[in-house]
């Protein structure tokens, strides 16, 4: 009886995992940057003062913070020349396509100015198009630039990518 309460807490764990989407979220205006696994992980790229980025990591309510470019010093060995083997751990083009087959776009609002008003002129039909169709292209003439992209994937759905080429 205790075997098939863990069988199913393990099963329900990895359903959740399976089914829980993978959230990107990039808007530019507001400087909010994150990946997100609803209820398991989000990482979020933050400003910081002394260094150049700093990444939040928030893992089932534990925060840490990683400072990417922050320098290790650490004393200098001397460098061994090793050959390095050849593997199939090449990232072709289809592979990259059939990852973004797997990505849905939720939100994308595209507001830009180019600064050069003959540019803009000229990209106004291409967004009035664009906005025709998918909606969320703008021109402007304020000096304004904004880009909010707001993608969702789920892992089943990235398994099956690769297991139904």
């Amino acid at each position: 009886m205790v075997t098939l309460a863990v069988l199913t807490i393990l099963f329900a764990a990895l359903a959740y995992l399976l089914l829980t989407p993978i959230m990107l979220y990039v808007d530019t205006r507001n400087d909010t940057y994150f990946v997100r696994q609803q209820g398991i992980i989000k990482a979020a790229v933050l400003g910081d003062k002394k260094e150049v980025l700093r990444i939040k990591l928030t893992v089932f309510f534990l925060n840490f913070y990683v400072y990417p470019f922050r320098s290790k010093k650490k004393p200098s060995k001397p460098k061994t020349i090793k050959k390095k083997k050849k593997g199939n751990t090449s990232f072709s083009f289809e592979v990259g396509l059939r990852l973004l087959k797997t990505l849905k776009i939720k939100k994308l609002v595209v507001d830009i100015d180019t600064g050069d008003c003959l540019a803009n002129a000229k990209l106004y039909p291409i967004f009035a198009f664009l906005n025709y169709k998918f909606g969320g292209f703008h021109i402007n003439f304020e000096d304004r630039n904004q880009l909010v992209l707001h993608l969702e994937s789920k892992p089943i759905r990235i398994i099956k990518s690769f297991i139904n080429f």
